[in-house]
């Protein structure tokens, strides 16, 4: 039988054993069993009832001592910019201890309100109780909205922006941070709901005139959290760096390279070269150039700038600024290709032969001077015998060549067969004012084809290099689309007159042919907005999965590190594997590579949300003129509660409610995705073609409401109006009566479904 411990006994257990603290633990600890047990469950409660010790759940502590992992609540930087968060489970009668939070380089930015859960170590001496080590945020700042302040006689109201938002916040006359009546302001929770059971907020910024020049993409930036100031440590961090030299690298200043970038382009992170192969065993062969601006010499693992750099994810870019990931003097200076300027650069040269396969590649770390700083338009107009006095120079040695290699890779695309998707991008011109002048496409000219191609062969080769080397990295990846959608997708072919081949392994070429189908015709754009909604989402990962939009088994991102933390990780895992110095990457960052997959490949899609958020709400505040006119375009969805139709002339998107889409009660058959009329049975599905009327154009929210006047080039039918209600306006039902007549018409639908289902089999069959 094992000797009873005294209550000190237990004490010093518990202090030096945090973590096997359990009333099992500490029994077999000290061999008890049987009866003994009973015996320590009494001492435990006496030690509990005396306050020496606090029961957490099943385990006991010191209730002076913080547990070994606690939630904290960060209380944001001091003047020495030292990370500290106060205890949320200090229940002990002194002084509330103090913890310094250790940031690691992979951790994500932590600011005044977050909460954390975090690993702790006592420290005697520091001027703090506890080290803290983050093992994953549980809860952030309170909940933000985004909207307009409208003043009332005590306090005010917020009417939130955002489209999905609509209920309003109410403001305490002593939570106004002064704002005025109509300002655009940011505010957060402030406690349990007010009168009418509306959230309570308090402002926190004032953004001022939300149709003020430049206020759109400012809404969005802030909608979507994304960082815009730099931290002053960043930008002196920023500021302290000097300009690479040729120490330690390949000089490669007498190479004709050049930047070829759109005319609005505020960085130049990458240029190229071409020239024809000497070597007599490649025959007809090109090797190409790729050198990518060298970010990581100057955004070292573990820095301020490192840990801005990874907070942001990438840099987000709106018609009338860029959000940056790296402070200006990188990024528009040190690190941009500047013409006839020595820049470090990170490079691959790359042969390939006659068919644009590529053949051998090796990579170099230099320093280069760009031969000349060109748009797309003038690469183009030289190529196509028009050069002007800057490329004029540059025909034979560096035009023609880079063309001519581009024309080879296009033979191997070819062959390739990647998703061949015709998006046209729009372009919203923005006079100096920050009004919208014009809505226009983009050109698509082999200027941009010649370099997106250059691209991903240097991202292939990057990819290849790194899994030749077995060296950690982070892929591209982009996985095969999801069965139900492409069945969706098949359907949408189907119904407008195209196939998409079943029963075997899909391959993107399957998806091309569907394509070509449809070039040309009326449903084109249709056929490829449903392809692009059948396709996965890229994403970033330590695990390769594959690219099946480019239909290439090994991708990563390496040509864009000025703009996208997934290059710069890139840059370092070739520095590492090359041995070209201690800028690599890191031992914690290798740790850390899932977590920052994860993180980069939100902040990317936060991004996008935030550019389409921006041009939707420019479009709108385009198209605010023109309330009341009418407009051509298609179905581009449907809805339970209406139908979105994108506008031939804009691009834009709106909605046409239910209450304007005809005289008649809609029913949605999601089967079908399709709405039925329930006393015409007109059916409105997506690719038809449209006449709507503007109704609404609301910039703030990016919103547009629209009536439907025609639908495939004719007037809507009129329903039978009855008996006792007002022609013009739907008629109502008695609940039960609209449920039977509801479930009469999905069942109508459904065999209208399968009834042209059956006849486009019997149709194939005779062909």
């Amino acid at each position: 039988m094992a000797t009873l411990p005294t209550k000190d006994d237990i004490l010093r257990w518990v202090e030096d054993n945090p973590t096997l603290a359990s009333k099992r633990d500490i029994a077999k600890a000290f061999g008890l069993k049987g009866a003994d047990r009973i015996e320590l469950k009494r001492l435990l409660r006496e030690l509990e009832d005396d306050g020496h010790l606090e029961k957490r759940k099943k385990t006991y502590r010191d209730p002076d001592r913080l547990p070994p992992v606690s939630v904290l609540e960060v209380a944001g930087p001091d003047e020495a910019g030292d990370l500290f968060a106060r205890p949320l489970e200090w229940h002990g009668e002194g002084i509330e201890p103090r913890v310094l939070v250790l940031p690691r380089a992979s951790d994500p930015a932590l600011g005044a309100g977050d909460r954390i859960l975090a690993k702790l170590t006592p420290v005697k001496g520091d001027g703090h109780n506890y080290e803290a080590r983050l093992i994953r945020r549980i809860g952030a700042t309170p909940r933000r909205v985004l909207g307009i302040f409208r003043k009332q006689a005590e306090g005010g109201r917020i009417l939130p922006i955002d489209k999905g938002d609509g209920k309003e916040w109410t403001v305490a006359p002593d939570a106004t941070h002064g704002a005025k009546d109509g300002e655009l302001v940011e505010a957060e929770h402030a406690g349990p709901r007010g009168r009418m059971g509306l959230p309570r907020a308090r402002i926190v910024a004032r953004l001022g005139d939300p149709s003020g020049p430049r206020a759109v993409s400012l809404i969005a930036i802030h909608q979507h959290g994304i960082p815009h100031d730099f931290p002053q440590d960043v930008l002196e961090e920023a500021d302290r760096m000097k300009p690479a030299g040729l120490s330690g690298r390949e000089d490669m200043r007498d190479l004709p390279l050049v930047t070829i970038d759109p005319e609005d382009a505020r960085d130049h992170d990458d240029a190229v070269w071409a020239h024809a192969d000497d070597d007599p065993k490649n025959e007809g062969g090109h090797v190409i150039w790729v050198a990518i601006a060298d970010v990581a010499h100057y955004v070292r693992p573990g820095s301020a700038l490192d840990r801005e750099a990874r907070r942001r994810g990438n840099s987000s870019y709106f018609p009338d600024r860029v959000v940056p990931m790296l402070p200006d003097r990188l990024s528009g200076d040190l690190c941009s290709l500047h013409e006839g300027v020595p820049r470090a650069v990170i490079a691959v040269r790359m042969q390939i032969d006659g068919h644009g396969r590529k053949i051998g590649h090796r990579f170099v770390r230099g320093l280069m001077r760009s031969a000349a700083s060109l748009t797309y338009q003038q690469a183009q107009a030289a190529e196509d015998g028009r050069p002007d006095d800057r490329t004029g120079p540059l025909l034979e040695e560096v035009i023609h060549p880079l063309f001519a290699a581009y024309h080879a890779l296009r033979r191997a695309r070819s062959e390739r067969q990647p998703l061949d998707l015709d998006l046209p991008e729009r372009r919203v011109e923005l006079s100096e004012e920050g009004k919208v002048l014009s809505v226009n496409f983009r050109d698509r000219l082999d200027a941009h084809k010649l370099i997106e191609e250059f691209m991903v062969l240097a991202n292939v080769a990057a990819a290849e290099t790194l899994i030749a080397k077995k060296s950690p990295l982070l892929f591209r990846v982009h996985e095969e689309p999801d069965p139900l959608k492409l069945d969706a997708l098949r359907e949408t072919a189907q119904a407008a007159g195209f196939t998409l081949a079943k029963g075997q392994v899909l391959k993107t070429e399957h998806l091309n042919r569907l394509l070509d189908q449809a070039a040309g015709t009326d449903e084109a754009e249709l056929i490829n907005m449903a392809t692009l909604r059948s396709m996965t989402q890229a994403y970033y990962s330590p695990a390769n999965f594959g690219h099946f939009g480019l239909a290439l088994q090994s991708y990563a991102h390496f040509t864009s590190p000025i703009r996208r933390y997934a290059d710069l990780v890139v840059h370092r895992a070739l520095i590492s594997a090359h041995g070209w110095g201690e800028d690599g990457l890191s031992r914690e960052e290798i740790e850390q590579l899932e977590h920052t997959a994860t993180h980069i490949s939100e902040t990317e899609r936060r991004s996008m949300a935030a550019e389409r958020d921006t041009t939707d709400r420019y479009l709108a505040a385009y198209l605010s003129e023109r309330v009341g006119s009418e407009f051509t375009g298609r179905i581009s969805g449907v809805a339970r509660f209406g139908a979105f139709v994108k506008l031939d002339e804009t691009g834009a998107d709106g909605l046409v409610p239910m209450r304007n889409l005809g005289r008649e009660y809609f029913i949605y058959d999601r089967a079908s995705d399709s709405l039925m009329g329930a006393d015409t049975g007109t059916v409105i599905k997506p690719g038809q073609r449209v006449t709507v009327r503007l109704e609404e154009a609301a910039p703030v929210t990016g919103g547009l409401a629209l009536e439907l006047l025609e639908l495939e080039d004719a007037a809507l039918p009129d329903a039978r109006p009855q008996r006792g209600k007002r022609k013009g306006r739907p008629a109502g039902r008695k609940p039960a009566q609209a449920k039977r007549k509801a479930a009469a018409v999905q069942d109508k639908a459904e065999r209208r479904r399968k009834g042209a289902k059956s006849a486009r089999k019997v149709e194939r069959k005779r062909r």
